[in-house]
């Protein structure tokens, strides 16, 4: 695995609270701004009986106190094991003067919340999906929205771990006048098809209901496979496949696991058509990063190698886990190489094109493709 996280970027995530004297966190952002455009909005909550901890209190002798927020509440989802590590490594290389306090959903478990929180300096790193940023300003963020952009979780940690995600970060900077900065990338899986019926094929979809992803690029793609795409919010849609209110869904074997989406009538055919290497944002304000002390951005930094190092290795070990989960509950799982890959791909590239032509991000497009099984 591979940690070319920069030390640099890696410490703008936190807005927190110096003991007593703490920076005037960023301005709030416009009404709405928040809403997330190319992910989920409302995550997958715990499973029945849900198993939420309450925040430890911080250490009344740290000389800075961060906040770091996800929307999860399961302490089984790899965010809570990222987040966990993050607080364990950054309060030992400091000796104590740095104080972490988790949250695992209890500062909201929808991810508008979440953004309107670092900005008000409530919370000082949070996780999140990139595409609240198309809504403020950063339209080439959904570039991580796009289907089939990576092959493989190696493509993907090369790519984001290397020049295009240092060029993101810069761009995430830049475009934001520095409210927000991108301090490591983190991974929630690559996602599947699964619905109430067996598909090889694009083909297959056509005239099914579909619940996706809002972003504009993802609903382009389901059209050209000929399904209609169909919002549902996360936390409605166990009850949508079951009553038949939608044909099929996408996501990662963990996320549709946790709510058990697998047994339902409209959800226990999974096809492992692979399309959405999922990237999440671990963001900080920079302008609360750049107030730190460069012995505190340091302590920081090593916190966000050591936390994305865990998170991403959960992750994949998850992904193997659960599919032997829903395969053992009774769900019947078409592989990746018995799908038609190519009749897929063909149907992403154009979008892809179409994309970069529009964002002028077809530099960023070559260097992605070029990345690809190196």
């Amino acid at each position: 695995m591979k940690k070319k996280l920069s030390l640099l970027l890696a410490g703008a995530l936190t807005a927190v609270s110096l003991a007593g004297c703490g920076p005037t966190p960023p301005a709030a952002a416009p009404a709405g701004s928040a809403a997330p455009a190319g992910g989920d909005a409302a995550a997958p909550a715990a499973p029945a009986g849900g198993d939420t901890a309450a925040p430890a209190a911080p250490a009344a002798n740290a000389e800075l106190n961060l906040i770091i927020a996800s929307n999860q509440t399961s302490l089984d989802n790899p965010y809570s094991f990222g987040m966990d590590k993050f607080k364990e490594v950054v309060e030992d290389v400091s000796g104590g003067k740095i104080s972490v306090t988790v949250h695992k959903g209890t500062l909201g478990e929808n991810e508008n919340e979440l953004i309107e929180k670092l900005e008000m300096g409530a919370a000082s790193m949070v996780v999140a999906s990139p595409g609240f940023m198309t809504s403020i300003g950063v339209p080439e963020v959904d570039i991580f929205s796009l289907n089939y952009l990576f092959d493989s979780f190696d493509h993907w940690e090369s790519c984001l771990d290397g020049e295009f995600g240092d060029k993101m970060k810069q761009t995430v900077i830049d475009k934001t006048n520095n409210r927000f900065r991108i301090m490591a990338y983190w991974s929630s899986s690559v996602r599947d098809y699964y619905g109430k019926k067996d598909i090889t094929k694009p083909d297959d979809l056509k005239g099914m209901t579909i619940r996706t992803q809002s972003s504009q690029v993802q609903q382009d793609f389901w059209k050209a496979c000929g399904a209609i795409p169909t919002s549902v919010a996360w936390g409605e849609l166990y009850q949508a496949l079951q009553q038949g209110v939608v044909d099929s869904a996408e996501n990662d074997y963990t996320s549709f696991m946790l709510k058990e989406h697998h047994k339902t009538d409209n959800g226990k055919h999974i096809a492992e058509t692979h399309h959405d290497y999922t990237t999440r944002l671990l963001l900080m304000s920079g302008q609360f990063y750049d107030s730190l002390t460069d012995e505190q951005k340091g302590w920081i930094d090593q916190g966000v190698e050591a936390c994305t190092a865990e998170e991403r290795e959960v992750v994949y070990r998850m992904f193997k886990e659960s599919k032997e989960k829903v395969i053992a509950d009774g769900a019947v799982v078409t592989n990746f190489e018995d799908l038609d890959i190519d009749a897929f791909k063909a149907l992403a590239l154009p979008i892809q094109d179409k994309f970069a032509a529009d964002n002028n991000m077809t530099a960023e497009l070559e260097m992605i493709r070029a990345a690809a099984g190196q």
